[in-house]
């Protein structure tokens, strides 16, 4: 069990029917309509070890109207077991502001060094081959402001690696997926793969914002970092132009930009085109393996276990996934 300097427990050693009080994240916060038709709280309590639902089952729409839909709370509750998962009922709650050791607490960070990371991606890319995809990627390094914010974003509000690095994270696992499946496919460009893969998901250091709860900026609601990615890999190629007066071939360009556009695969995920380059469709796949895969072993095999363990093989309905996890790895021990 985990208790800070502040007196907090995390949300991973809660257990069932445990009361609690203290400062938490929320997001998603809603209004519902209880069977007798009055107003209930829904809402995703989280810190930087985990999310709980979270249910209020009386509360005043004044006070629903004072809270953030995405913010911090300080609140007062029990956990309860519901369908062999662990559920907040909530008693008292307020909007409060932490303090930067508070902070440190509610928002999760990645496990793995940054730095380390970094110096790895970096590494792949330079085995790029075609000297203006090179001159590409040193046009997007040599931003200082661009590659910090990379480093520290999460990839995602809630979905995938959605954590403080974690952009950094699905990125480099992608470049080391296609470092390794492009070989398989001799007539696939490398360079191209690898440049997409790097290029697709840098809109969200603009989509996002982290330096607080995790929520959406107002271009990342009225854009998206599908067109914002294009729109960059536009300007960084005209800077490119300027600054070293190399100029990117054919329908490099185009075709970069597709990529990124079209990563989601199709229009219901938010894809702006459907994967119609070679490239694109492997830049596409793999992005969805990383994703998936991620949000699976995310709830099915944690880092840490809940203390909360209520023996189910079964996790709640991963709504990213549309189905529940199967826990248990029948080949461990």
């Amino acid at each position: 069990m985990s208790i800070t300097s502040t007196g907090r427990r995390f949300i991973v050693d809660l257990q069932g029917s445990e009361r609690i009080e203290g400062l938490f994240s929320i997001s998603n916060a809603q209004l519902g309509r209880t069977r007798n038709d009055k107003p209930y709280l829904r809402c995703l309590v989280g810190d930087r070890t985990g999310e709980l639902p979270g249910r209020m089952w009386s509360i005043e729409e004044q006070t629903f109207r004072k809270l953030p839909t995405e913010g911090f709370v300080w609140l007062e509750g029990e956990t309860q077991p519901y369908q062999g998962e662990l559920q907040l009922i909530i008693h008292s709650i307020d909007p409060c502001e932490p303090t930067v050791e508070q902070m440190a607490e509610l928002l999760p960070h990645t496990r793995n060094d940054i730095g380390a990371m970094f110096a790895e991606l970096e590494q792949i890319l330079s085995t790029l081959e075609h000297p203006a995809m090179r001159a590409l990627v040193a046009t997007y390094m040599a931003d200082e402001f661009l590659m910090s914010q990379f480093r520290l974003a999460p990839a995602a509000k809630s979905m995938h690696h959605a954590y403080l690095g974690g952009l950094l994270e699905h990125t480099l696992n992608l470049l080391r997926l296609g470092d390794r499946v492009c070989p398989l496919y001799p007539k696939i460009n490398r360079d191209i793969v690898l440049t997409g893969l790097f290029l697709h998901d840098l809109g969200k250091t603009r989509e996002l914002v982290y330096d607080r709860a995790f929520g959406y900026s107002d271009r990342g609601e009225l854009v998206g970092h599908i067109v914002e990615g294009a729109i960059m890999l536009h300007d960084k190629a005209q800077q490119m132009m300027t600054t070293t007066g190399q100029r990117l071939p054919g329908s490099t360009l185009m075709v970069l930009q597709h990529i990124i556009l079209s990563h989601h695969g199709i229009p219901e995920y938010g894809a702006a085109k459907i994967p119609s380059t070679p490239e694109a469709i492997l830049v596409s796949l793999l992005d969805n393996l990383d994703a998936k895969t991620t949000i699976g072993l995310d709830a099915a095999r944690p880092d840490r276990a809940s203390a909360a363990d209520l023996g189910g093989n079964f996790t709640q309905k991963q709504w990213a996934l549309d189905t529940k996890m199967y826990r248990p790895d029948p080949l461990a021990e």
